[in-house]
């Protein structure tokens, strides 16, 4: 059986594991990230190829990196978070480890990822939506990765949803991540908090009467035990979350939708009122099929997996 590598390479973890042919991860490592340094982020993913190398028969190497990476997924022309401008990742890669290597945006790779072994394996056509501290995106179209023109395509939480609206850290305003993703739910409630509303004294109470200490994952687990106010900030962000997959769906028609990313861990106190809110703004809703919303199956894994598998092919 054939066995690759994947990188997921991540502004705080570089996540490495040996993948095989049924996208089962033989066996995983991680490393902190060296974000501020190109040439140490190198020598990081090198040390984890060499590692797995010297304990599995590795053929290629996959690399899943959150940035803008050219359409020969070589070149990675820009990354927000990490300290890459035009470098050509998979050519200093490839004479580090002596491998063939496949470059790929993170959420591109996690598309591919659930759509091989995941939420996806049962259709040709394939919306991921990635709600972390931003919105990604993969889009899989009649079996294949679309990636554009250039190799950037898919990068939905940059479509403007309110014109003039909340300035976004890529320059524009109103983008969708400003308000579908764990940071808007994040400022949301502790904007409410420091407003004094009632309704949320007890989502206070349980971040030590800290506002700054009130976090996704703590929200959630506050709607989960039932707090009011936590299940409506969960909703709120749901509602904006259907919307713009309505829209999507308007351009792409996928089969599915998979919502992936950290805050998909809240499962139905999101994913329901995403669904209900797609389903009232679908356009030609009522007389078209209508697509599931489903969850992510592969979780944080789904680009490891995903751009071993894109190297392998």
């Amino acid at each position: 059986m054939t066995l690759s590598c994947g990188i997921d390479v991540g502004g705080t973890k570089i996540l490495g594991g040996v993948v095989d042919e049924d996208g089962s991860i033989v066996e995983e490592l991680r490393v902190e990230s060296p974000a501020t340094s190109a040439e140490a982020i190198e020598e990081a993913i090198e040390g984890l190829v060499v590692q797995l190398a010297s304990r599995h028969p590795i053929t290629c190497v996959g690399v899943g990196a959150a940035g803008y990476i050219d359409k020969q997924r070589a070149v990675v022309m820009f990354a927000p978070n990490i300290a890459w401008r035009d470098v050509d990742l998979k050519g200093d890669l490839e004479q580090r480890t002596g491998l063939p290597v496949v470059v790929e945006n993170d959420a591109n790779a996690a598309a591919w990822g659930e759509f091989r072994y995941g939420a996806g394996h049962d259709v040709d056509d394939l919306l991921l939506v990635t709600v972390g501290t931003g919105v990604g995106g993969g889009v899989v179209l009649d079996g294949s990765l679309y990636r554009g023109a250039f190799g950037v395509g898919a990068e939905i939480g940059h479509m403007r949803v309110v014109p003039d609206g909340i300035l976004c850290g890529c320059g524009n305003r109103g983008c969708y991540e400003q308000y579908a993703s764990g940071s808007a739910l994040v400022r949301e409630a502790r904007g409410a908090v420091r407003a004094g509303s009632l309704l949320a004294r007890e989502l206070l109470d349980r971040a030590g009467g800290d506002p700054d200490r009130i976090t996704g994952p703590l929200i959630t687990e506050a709607a989960r035990a039932g707090d009011p106010f936590a299940v409506e900030q969960l909703a709120s962000l749901g509602r904006w979350l259907g919307e713009g997959i309505a829209s999507l769906t308007a351009v792409l028609d996928p089969a599915v939708v998979v919502i992936g990313g950290g805050v998909s861990e809240a499962g139905d106190l999101l994913l329901g009122p995403a669904r209900a809110a797609f389903g009232s703004q679908l356009t030609g809703r009522g007389h078209r099929p209508v697509l599931e919303i489903r969850k992510a199956r592969l979780g944080n894994r789904a680009g490891l997996i995903g751009a071993a598998d894109l190297a392998r092919r």
